[in-house]
Protein backbone atom coordinates (compact mmCIF):
# COMPACT_ATOMS: atom_id res chain seq x y z
CA UNK A 1 0.00 0.00 0.00
CA UNK A 2 1.50 3.52 -0.95
CA UNK A 3 2.11 5.61 2.10
CA UNK A 4 -0.53 8.72 0.79
CA UNK A 5 -3.16 5.93 0.99
CA UNK A 6 -2.21 4.93 4.18
CA UNK A 7 -2.30 8.24 5.42
CA UNK A 8 -5.50 9.62 4.11
CA UNK A 9 -7.36 6.34 5.28
CA UNK A 10 -6.28 6.90 8.91
CA UNK A 11 -6.95 10.71 8.94
CA UNK A 12 -10.41 9.67 7.40
CA UNK A 13 -10.57 7.43 10.44
CA UNK A 14 -9.87 10.14 12.31
CA UNK A 15 -12.35 12.75 11.14
CA UNK A 16 -15.20 10.58 11.51
CA UNK A 17 -14.63 9.78 14.99
CA UNK A 18 -13.99 13.23 15.48
CA UNK A 19 -17.18 14.17 13.71
CA UNK A 20 -19.04 11.61 15.74
CA UNK A 21 -17.56 12.63 19.18
CA UNK A 22 -18.65 16.12 18.82
CA UNK A 23 -21.73 15.54 17.94
CA UNK A 24 -21.82 13.17 20.68
CA UNK A 25 -20.63 16.23 23.39
CA UNK A 26 -23.23 18.33 21.97
CA UNK A 27 -26.17 16.31 22.10
CA UNK A 28 -25.22 15.27 25.81
CA UNK A 29 -24.35 18.82 27.04
CA UNK A 30 -27.58 20.39 25.28
CA UNK A 31 -29.56 17.61 27.18
CA UNK A 32 -27.36 18.38 30.74
CA UNK A 33 -28.34 22.01 30.68
CA UNK A 34 -32.32 21.18 30.38
CA UNK A 35 -32.07 19.01 33.89
CA UNK A 36 -29.76 21.07 35.59
CA UNK A 37 -30.58 24.73 37.39
CA UNK A 38 -30.18 27.79 35.01
CA UNK A 39 -27.63 29.43 37.50
CA UNK A 40 -25.66 26.04 37.63
CA UNK A 41 -22.06 27.28 36.44
CA UNK A 42 -21.66 24.50 33.97
CA UNK A 43 -22.52 26.46 30.45
CA UNK A 44 -21.36 25.76 27.22
CA UNK A 45 -17.02 26.90 27.58
CA UNK A 46 -16.45 23.12 28.66
CA UNK A 47 -17.40 22.07 25.29
CA UNK A 48 -14.56 24.09 23.33
CA UNK A 49 -12.18 23.18 26.09
CA UNK A 50 -12.15 19.92 25.48
CA UNK A 51 -12.04 20.32 21.50
CA UNK A 52 -8.72 22.22 21.94
CA UNK A 53 -10.00 25.08 19.80
CA UNK A 54 -10.21 28.22 22.63
CA UNK A 55 -8.21 30.29 20.98
CA UNK A 56 -9.43 30.41 17.61
CA UNK A 57 -13.16 30.64 19.69
CA UNK A 58 -11.92 33.39 21.25
CA UNK A 59 -10.84 35.14 18.36
CA UNK A 60 -14.21 35.19 16.60
CA UNK A 61 -16.55 35.04 19.43
CA UNK A 62 -16.88 36.72 22.38
CA UNK A 63 -19.22 35.14 24.74
CA UNK A 64 -19.74 31.73 25.22
CA UNK A 65 -23.07 31.76 24.63
CA UNK A 66 -25.15 28.77 23.59
CA UNK A 67 -25.74 29.76 19.62
CA UNK A 68 -21.45 30.89 19.07
CA UNK A 69 -20.74 27.77 20.80
CA UNK A 70 -23.22 25.18 18.87
CA UNK A 71 -22.87 26.94 15.43
CA UNK A 72 -18.77 27.30 15.60
CA UNK A 73 -18.84 22.95 16.75
CA UNK A 74 -21.76 22.19 13.85
CA UNK A 75 -21.39 24.41 11.15
CA UNK A 76 -18.33 26.78 11.02
CA UNK A 77 -16.40 25.72 8.09
CA UNK A 78 -13.48 27.96 9.47
CA UNK A 79 -13.50 25.67 12.40
CA UNK A 80 -11.03 22.26 11.64
CA UNK A 81 -13.20 20.86 14.45
CA UNK A 82 -16.52 21.50 13.53
CA UNK A 83 -18.69 18.67 12.36
CA UNK A 84 -18.89 20.20 9.23
CA UNK A 85 -15.30 20.65 8.68
CA UNK A 86 -14.36 17.03 10.20
CA UNK A 87 -16.58 15.46 7.21
CA UNK A 88 -15.56 17.90 4.74
CA UNK A 89 -11.75 16.65 5.40
CA UNK A 90 -13.37 12.58 5.73
CA UNK A 91 -14.71 13.00 2.28
CA UNK A 92 -11.75 14.54 0.72
CA UNK A 93 -9.34 11.92 2.28
CA UNK A 94 -11.26 8.86 0.72
CA UNK A 95 -12.14 11.34 -2.22
CA UNK A 96 -8.64 10.15 -3.49
CA UNK A 97 -8.47 6.89 -2.73
CA UNK A 98 -11.52 5.46 -2.72
CA UNK A 99 -10.50 2.70 -5.32
CA UNK A 100 -9.17 0.66 -2.17
CA UNK A 101 -12.49 0.35 -0.05
CA UNK A 102 -16.05 -0.78 -1.43
CA UNK A 103 -17.86 1.74 -3.43
CA UNK A 104 -20.65 1.92 -1.07
CA UNK A 105 -18.15 3.21 2.32
CA UNK A 106 -17.69 6.55 -0.42
CA UNK A 107 -21.30 6.67 -0.90
CA UNK A 108 -22.26 7.03 2.37
CA UNK A 109 -19.93 9.09 3.70
CA UNK A 110 -20.33 11.49 0.73
CA UNK A 111 -24.39 11.41 1.23
CA UNK A 112 -23.53 12.26 5.09
CA UNK A 113 -21.35 15.43 4.11
CA UNK A 114 -24.00 16.19 1.98
CA UNK A 115 -27.03 15.96 4.34
CA UNK A 116 -25.11 17.48 7.18
CA UNK A 117 -24.15 20.33 4.67
CA UNK A 118 -27.87 21.29 3.32
CA UNK A 119 -28.75 20.97 7.03
CA UNK A 120 -26.23 23.93 8.11
CA UNK A 121 -26.75 25.85 5.29
CA UNK A 122 -30.52 26.10 6.90
CA UNK A 123 -29.23 26.99 10.07
CA UNK A 124 -28.95 24.33 13.23
CA UNK A 125 -31.90 25.78 15.43
CA UNK A 126 -32.72 24.81 18.68
CA UNK A 127 -35.60 22.78 17.87
CA UNK A 128 -33.64 20.80 15.12
CA UNK A 129 -30.65 20.25 16.69
CA UNK A 130 -31.28 16.95 18.49
CA UNK A 131 -32.54 15.34 15.07
CA UNK A 132 -29.40 17.04 13.15
CA UNK A 133 -27.29 15.50 15.99
CA UNK A 134 -28.75 12.25 15.89
CA UNK A 135 -28.63 11.68 11.92
CA UNK A 136 -24.83 12.71 12.70
CA UNK A 137 -23.90 10.07 15.18
CA UNK A 138 -26.30 7.33 13.47
CA UNK A 139 -24.32 8.57 9.56
CA UNK A 140 -20.84 7.84 10.91
CA UNK A 141 -21.99 5.05 13.00
CA UNK A 142 -23.09 3.69 9.52
CA UNK A 143 -19.89 4.07 8.11
CA UNK A 144 -17.92 1.96 10.83
CA UNK A 145 -20.08 -0.73 10.60
CA UNK A 146 -19.65 -0.58 6.69
CA UNK A 147 -15.73 -0.84 7.03
CA UNK A 148 -16.42 -3.43 9.62
CA UNK A 149 -19.03 -5.34 7.07
CA UNK A 150 -17.47 -5.13 4.03
CA UNK A 151 -14.00 -3.98 3.95
CA UNK A 152 -11.57 -7.27 3.66
CA UNK A 153 -8.87 -7.36 6.62
CA UNK A 154 -5.78 -5.90 5.43
CA UNK A 155 -3.53 -2.99 5.43
CA UNK A 156 -6.51 -0.21 4.44
CA UNK A 157 -8.39 -1.65 7.62
CA UNK A 158 -5.67 -1.67 9.51
CA UNK A 159 -5.17 1.76 9.24
CA UNK A 160 -8.65 3.16 9.32
CA UNK A 161 -8.63 1.56 12.97
CA UNK A 162 -5.45 2.98 14.10
CA UNK A 163 -6.78 6.18 13.02
CA UNK A 164 -10.28 5.27 14.80
CA UNK A 165 -8.73 4.49 18.22
CA UNK A 166 -6.57 7.12 18.40
CA UNK A 167 -8.88 9.85 17.94
CA UNK A 168 -10.92 7.61 20.45
CA UNK A 169 -8.67 7.48 23.51
CA UNK A 170 -7.63 11.17 22.87
CA UNK A 171 -11.52 12.59 22.97
CA UNK A 172 -11.50 10.52 26.06
CA UNK A 173 -8.52 11.92 27.84
CA UNK A 174 -10.53 15.21 27.37
CA UNK A 175 -13.40 14.40 28.57
CA UNK A 176 -12.16 13.06 31.39
CA UNK A 177 -9.41 15.96 31.59
CA UNK A 178 -11.92 18.83 31.31
CA UNK A 179 -15.06 17.29 33.26
CA UNK A 180 -13.55 16.29 36.32
CA UNK A 181 -11.39 19.47 36.86
CA UNK A 182 -15.46 21.04 38.24
CA UNK A 183 -16.65 17.41 39.79
CA UNK A 184 -13.48 15.95 41.55
CA UNK A 185 -13.75 17.66 45.40
CA UNK A 186 -10.62 19.69 46.71
CA UNK A 187 -11.50 17.57 49.70
CA UNK A 188 -12.62 14.11 49.74
CA UNK A 189 -15.44 14.62 52.14
CA UNK A 190 -16.64 16.87 50.18
CA UNK A 191 -19.96 16.53 48.07
CA UNK A 192 -20.78 19.12 45.00
CA UNK A 193 -24.34 19.29 44.30
CA UNK A 194 -25.76 17.68 41.46
CA UNK A 195 -22.59 15.60 41.20
CA UNK A 196 -24.26 12.30 40.03
CA UNK A 197 -25.80 13.92 37.29
CA UNK A 198 -23.05 15.73 35.97
CA UNK A 199 -20.96 12.46 35.58
CA UNK A 200 -23.67 10.68 34.59
CA UNK A 201 -23.21 12.84 31.44
CA UNK A 202 -19.81 11.95 31.73
CA UNK A 203 -20.64 8.36 30.82
CA UNK A 204 -23.10 9.48 28.09
CA UNK A 205 -20.97 11.18 26.29
CA UNK A 206 -19.53 8.16 25.88
CA UNK A 207 -22.34 6.24 25.34
CA UNK A 208 -21.09 4.49 28.46
CA UNK A 209 -23.51 4.75 30.79
CA UNK A 210 -25.07 1.25 30.48
CA UNK A 211 -22.04 -0.40 30.27
CA UNK A 212 -20.98 1.10 33.52
CA UNK A 213 -23.99 0.53 35.09
CA UNK A 214 -23.77 -2.86 33.93
CA UNK A 215 -20.09 -3.41 34.97
CA UNK A 216 -19.78 -1.34 38.22
CA UNK A 217 -23.81 -2.29 39.78
CA UNK A 218 -23.47 0.87 41.98
CA UNK A 219 -24.63 4.29 41.81
CA UNK A 220 -22.69 6.30 39.73
CA UNK A 221 -19.53 8.12 41.81
CA UNK A 222 -16.59 9.71 40.35
CA UNK A 223 -13.84 7.45 41.35
CA UNK A 224 -15.08 4.65 40.00
CA UNK A 225 -16.00 6.56 36.49
CA UNK A 226 -12.39 7.09 36.60
CA UNK A 227 -11.69 3.65 36.84
CA UNK A 228 -13.80 2.42 34.27
CA UNK A 229 -13.35 5.28 31.28
CA UNK A 230 -9.48 4.86 31.90
CA UNK A 231 -8.94 1.08 32.31
CA UNK A 232 -12.00 -0.99 31.79
CA UNK A 233 -10.56 -3.77 29.49
CA UNK A 234 -13.61 -4.62 27.71
CA UNK A 235 -14.97 -1.66 27.02
CA UNK A 236 -14.52 -0.41 23.35
CA UNK A 237 -14.13 3.43 24.42
CA UNK A 238 -11.90 3.01 27.94
CA UNK A 239 -8.52 4.16 26.48
CA UNK A 240 -7.20 0.92 28.03
CA UNK A 241 -9.32 -1.19 25.19
CA UNK A 242 -8.29 1.72 22.32
CA UNK A 243 -4.72 1.30 23.02
CA UNK A 244 -4.62 -2.31 23.36
CA UNK A 245 -6.59 -2.74 19.88
CA UNK A 246 -3.98 -0.30 18.63
CA UNK A 247 -1.32 -2.77 19.54
CA UNK A 248 -3.19 -5.45 18.53
CA UNK A 249 -3.73 -3.73 15.30
CA UNK A 250 -0.32 -2.82 14.77
CA UNK A 251 0.89 -6.88 14.77
CA UNK A 252 -0.44 -7.02 11.04
CA UNK A 253 1.86 -4.38 9.73
CA UNK A 254 5.99 -4.60 9.22
CA UNK A 255 8.05 -2.37 10.85
CA UNK A 256 6.39 -2.24 13.95
CA UNK A 257 8.53 -2.42 16.67
CA UNK A 258 9.16 1.34 17.80
CA UNK A 259 5.51 1.82 17.20
CA UNK A 260 3.89 -1.04 19.19
CA UNK A 261 6.97 -0.27 22.14
CA UNK A 262 5.50 3.30 22.28
CA UNK A 263 1.76 2.08 22.33
CA UNK A 264 2.59 -0.67 25.28
CA UNK A 265 4.22 2.44 27.31
CA UNK A 266 1.52 4.46 27.09
CA UNK A 267 -1.14 1.37 27.87
CA UNK A 268 1.18 0.49 30.80
CA UNK A 269 0.78 3.87 32.41
CA UNK A 270 -2.89 3.92 32.04
CA UNK A 271 -3.19 0.02 33.32
CA UNK A 272 -1.26 0.74 36.55
CA UNK A 273 -2.18 4.14 37.17
CA UNK A 274 -3.46 4.67 41.22
CA UNK A 275 -7.24 5.90 40.35
CA UNK A 276 -8.25 6.53 43.78
CA UNK A 277 -5.10 9.04 43.87
CA UNK A 278 -6.02 11.08 40.81
CA UNK A 279 -9.75 10.68 41.80
CA UNK A 280 -9.12 12.62 45.12
CA UNK A 281 -6.71 15.37 43.42
CA UNK A 282 -7.73 17.24 40.58
CA UNK A 283 -4.16 18.87 39.86
CA UNK A 284 -2.79 15.29 39.82
CA UNK A 285 -5.11 13.78 37.29
CA UNK A 286 -4.83 16.88 34.96
CA UNK A 287 -1.15 16.34 34.93
CA UNK A 288 -1.94 12.62 34.74
CA UNK A 289 -3.88 13.32 31.23
CA UNK A 290 -1.43 16.06 29.75
CA UNK A 291 1.44 12.99 29.71
CA UNK A 292 -1.31 10.91 28.13
CA UNK A 293 -2.05 13.44 25.89
CA UNK A 294 1.94 13.53 25.47
CA UNK A 295 2.08 9.81 25.21
CA UNK A 296 -0.95 9.81 22.03
CA UNK A 297 1.14 12.36 20.35
CA UNK A 298 4.06 10.20 20.21
CA UNK A 299 2.11 7.32 18.88
CA UNK A 300 0.65 9.57 16.04
CA UNK A 301 4.64 10.75 15.43
CA UNK A 302 6.33 6.99 15.28
CA UNK A 303 3.28 6.11 13.38
CA UNK A 304 4.17 8.81 10.83
CA UNK A 305 7.76 8.94 10.73
CA UNK A 306 7.06 4.76 9.49
CA UNK A 307 4.52 4.36 7.77
CA UNK A 308 3.14 8.15 6.04
CA UNK A 309 5.35 10.29 3.33
CA UNK A 310 6.29 13.69 4.49
CA UNK A 311 6.33 12.74 8.17
CA UNK A 312 8.29 15.68 8.91
CA UNK A 313 5.64 18.26 7.95
CA UNK A 314 2.81 16.33 10.13
CA UNK A 315 2.01 18.24 13.29
CA UNK A 316 2.22 16.87 16.91
CA UNK A 317 -1.61 15.56 17.96
CA UNK A 318 -1.93 18.24 20.69
CA UNK A 319 -5.39 19.95 19.23
CA UNK A 320 -8.08 19.09 16.98
CA UNK A 321 -7.57 22.31 15.38
CA UNK A 322 -3.75 22.21 14.60
CA UNK A 323 -4.26 18.29 13.00
CA UNK A 324 -7.01 19.82 10.95
CA UNK A 325 -5.52 23.23 9.18
CA UNK A 326 -2.11 20.94 8.73
CA UNK A 327 -4.00 18.16 6.52
CA UNK A 328 -6.18 20.11 5.11
CA UNK A 329 -3.46 22.14 3.53
CA UNK A 330 -2.18 18.64 2.45
CA UNK A 331 -4.69 17.93 0.95
CA UNK A 332 -4.67 20.96 -1.31
CA UNK A 333 -1.20 19.73 -2.25
CA UNK A 334 -1.99 16.78 -3.41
Amino acid sequence: MLSRVAENLYWMARYIERAEDTARLLSVNSHLMLDLPRLLPLGWAPLIEMTGTLEEFNARHTSFDERSVVYFLCADAQNGSSILSALASARENLRTTRDVVPREIWEEINQLYLNVADHVESGVSPRRRDTFLKNVIRGCQTLTGLIEGTLSHGPARTFIELGRQLERADMTTRIVDVRSASLLPQNPEELLPFENLQWMSVLKSLTAYQMYRQQVRLRVRGPDVLRFLLQDPNFPRSIACSLETLGHELQLLPRLDRVAATVSLVRADVVDADIQALAHSPSKLHAFVDELQIGFATIHDTLSATYFVNSEEVPRVTQWQSQSQSHAGDNDND
